[in-house]
């Protein structure tokens, strides 16, 4: 789903990620403490319709136990037919002002024949109780300023993200990054 989310976002010759280096950097719950990022896998039956169930699945690839308690029996698991529909890849973050942690969401995609269904704000929904569950003040992303149909959604009342105006992106990397560390220098 990574470079299908960036072949949507014009930018499929950018991904460097390997299944390799997803394994080494994602975060898994048999050892939660290693890795950097977790994935939310929304997994729901293919083809899809709208009368369907959902099921959420994470903290990593391979496939992991699901987000709610796992001994429960009420735990959405995906059936033989389920097929991975979305997926969302976050990781901690920290607001000093709040002195709370929070919750960055890098990247949220639902696969377009899954799109229209509510599986983005199940996603939404799933990471929004893992933030509380951390004592998290907030839920921060950033999207692209032409994805007008994801700016809609996120302002949405199902949503209700508020956009951030006053604030600017800021990227350091590759050269720049190691002239910053005083590498080379």
């Amino acid at each position: 789903m990574i470079r299908e989310l960036a072949e949507y976002e014009k930018e499929l010759s950018s991904v460097q990620a390997t299944e390799q280096t997803l394994l080494s950097t994602l975060s898994f719950p048999s050892d939660p403490s290693k890795g950097y990022a977790k994935t939310l896998l929304l997994f729901a039956p293919s083809p899809p319709s709208s009368s369907s169930t959902s099921a959420i699945k994470g903290k990593a690839l391979p496939l992991a136990p699901p987000l709610d308690d796992p001994s429960s029996s009420s735990s959405p698991t995906p059936s033989h037919s389920a097929k991975p529909a979305g997926m969302a890849l976050y990781f901690p973050n920290y607001s000093t002002w709040r002195s709370a942690p929070g919750t960055y969401l890098e990247d949220l995609f639902v696969r377009p024949e899954f799109r229209k269904r509510g599986y983005g704000k199940q996603l939404l929904r799933a990471l929004a109780r893992e933030t509380l569950a951390i004592g998290g003040g907030r839920l921060d992303w950033s999207v692209l300023k032409w994805n007008a149909p994801s700016i809609e959604f996120y302002m949405s009342e199902a949503v209700g993200a508020q956009r951030m105006e006053e604030w600017v992106g800021m990227r350091v990397e590759g050269e720049a990054l190691g002239k910053l560390a005083g590498e080379g220098a």
